[in-house]
């Protein structure tokens, strides 16, 4: 089956998937999903390692690498390198991250390509980046979360560093090289040329820290834990009313106001350990203790109700099986439904951006491991007997 775009928004680019694990796949997955033909490119069966994302036949897998195409090819071959460079030279985008001295040596780095391509737009994802003392070190998720500070920030007060539970050094980075992508493809059209882009791990965990980058950098404050309450905005956190735990975020005076009437405390905004900013973030474990044993008087519901319609934020603290069932995410339609013809119907969270004339869709479940080989062979020209001899000989 030749290209089945899940979008109209991109489909009249190709690019090319030289990525594995999760930050780069992520980033052609974001492509794919617009509508993009996006050709993966996998070692094949007989020179893979094990296989990553709990295998192809898992469930991270196939969300993963969702309406892409898959061909295998041999790179420690010089004819598959040739095949592969006649996918290059068709394509608009070549999406890899391989470590920075691998692709000089196959001789598809961006210097290489863009001699002959110069239109094409090169996408680079790495652990640490393309150049310094840590470039060749190998990334890992919870590395740059780590070295990014993220973990220094994150868990109970005064507990020891913890970890996200999600690989966000790396979702974030491949979100990040898709965007720059689509960047370079719009400055493309005005300058006629591709360019070289590049992101790291490292380098997404450090921008996704946000506003506590702006803490040292412009204060000279070094941030710490601050378990689930916000470090700065106080109260907003998690609470427990009488039937189990929710959210709630008080931010600016107006609103600090409502909360104290609604909880039945009027007091609170007079007392000079919570009349201002200042005060209830010295006074915090004192507050947080009285805003507890007022919200165990009645149920979540009761409280969520009344609060949001006062305009304080709240809200639950779902498990995965309860964010499902929540109303409005049903009504957002975030689950999409395709048919794998290996493993018949899926059911996976769709993009969370909603074009109204060119949505995305899930057109197509994850390929097998070089399922689309001969197709896309047969796209360059290949005759059936080249590539019963290449298959022979360990090409592809």
């Amino acid at each position: 089956m030749p290209h089945l775009p899940a979008s109209s928004a991109l489909q009249r680019f190709r690019v090319i998937d030289l990525t594995q694990v999760r930050a780069g796949p992520t980033a052609c997955r974001q492509l794919a999903d617009w509508g993009a033909d996006v050709v993966q490119v996998q070692m094949p069966d007989h020179m893979r390692g094990d296989d990553t994302l709990g295998g192809q036949e898992g469930s991270d897998y196939q969300y993963t690498h969702r309406n892409k195409r898959s061909i295998t090819l041999n790179l420690k071959e010089p004819e598959a390198i040739a095949v592969l460079k006649r996918l290059i030279a068709g394509a608009d985008v070549v999406v890899e991250n391989f470590r920075p001295d691998v692709k000089g040596r196959l001789g598809i780095d961006y210097a290489s390509l863009s001699a002959d391509h110069p239109r094409l737009v090169y996408a680079s994802i790495s652990g640490f980046g393309q150049s310094g003392p840590l470039a060749q070190r190998p990334g890992f998720d919870q590395i740059a979360q780590g070295m990014g500070g993220l973990m220094s920030v994150t868990g109970q007060q005064g507990g020891e560093p913890m970890r996200v539970g999600i690989p966000i050094a790396d979702l974030c980075a491949g979100i990040f090289a898709a965007q720059g992508i689509l960047v370079a493809l719009l400055e493309r059209e005005s300058s006629g040329k591709g360019q070289w882009l590049h992101t790291s791990l490292l380098e997404a965990m450090v921008y996704m820290m946000d506003f506590q980058t702006s803490r040292w950098l412009i204060d000279g404050e070094v941030a710490t834990q601050a378990g689930n309450f916000h470090p700065t905005s106080i109260p907003t956190g998690v609470y427990k009313a009488r039937d189990g735990y929710m959210n709630i975020a008080v931010f600016g005076s107006k609103i600090w106001e409502r909360f104290c009437d609604i909880l039945g405390a009027p007091e609170w905004v007079a007392d000079e350990r919570s009349h201002d900013k200042k005060a209830r973030s010295v006074h915090r474990d004192w507050l947080n203790a009285q805003i507890n044993e007022r919200l165990a008087a009645h149920d979540r519901a009761y409280w969520i109700e009344r609060l949001n319609a006062g305009g304080v934020a709240c809200g639950l603290i779902n498990n995965l099986q309860e964010v499902f069932e929540e109303p409005q995410v049903q009504h957002l339609g975030m689950v999409k439904d395709v048919v794998s013809p290996h493993f018949g119907p899926q059911r996976m969270v769709g993009q969370p951006v909603q074009l109204e004339r060119t949505p995305s869709s899930i057109a197509r479940s994850a390929p097998r491991r070089g399922e689309h080989t001969r197709e896309i062979l047969a796209e360059l020209g290949l005759a059936d007997a080249d590539m019963d001899r290449m298959k022979a000989t360990g090409i592809f």
